[in-house]
């Protein structure tokens, strides 16, 4: 996985210059620490499984984590009441657990799913982040 790091804010992207907006990166433990413990557990599950799909960046800044592969597969945000999961899909996902979809660019869209236990990471959220990772790593 090739990576470039902006020489401003230090945080990795895929492409020389990608376009982003800069703030400083920051690890995951800031990123939870202000949150509930069991948040940090959803994204310990979710993070176990993208890791075994293959090499994988965890792009912490304040408002979440960007897993990343050779692009951005899943963003993984807390807030209060629950965990947004942003699932990058070249399609839109039809089922009652995504509570909104968002189109990314002219080929991906981001899918949200409300999580609030790391019980909820099951098979299908597996199988979510494993169509994510391969769409990421085209």
């Amino acid at each position: 996985m090739a990576r470039w790091t902006c020489p401003s804010c230090e945080r990795e992207f895929g492409r020389t210059n990608q376009s982003h907006v800069c703030v400083p990166a920051g690890t995951v433990d800031e990123t939870f620490a202000p949150h509930r413990p069991e948040w940090r557990l959803i994204f310990d599950a979710i993070l176990a499984h993208v890791e075994d799909l293959g090499p994988v960046h965890a792009d912490a800044v304040t408002v979440g984590v960007f897993l990343k592969a050779d692009r951005t597969l899943a963003e993984v945000r807390p807030r209060a009441r629950a965990v947004d999961l942003w699932l990058a899909l070249p399609h839109a996902i039809d089922d009652e657990r995504v509570r909104r979809t968002l189109r990314m660019s002219a080929g991906m869209v981001a899918n949200v799913v409300a999580l609030t236990s790391a019980a909820q990471v099951d098979d299908q959220i597996r199988a979510w982040l494993t169509e994510a990772y391969h769409a990421a790593s085209a």
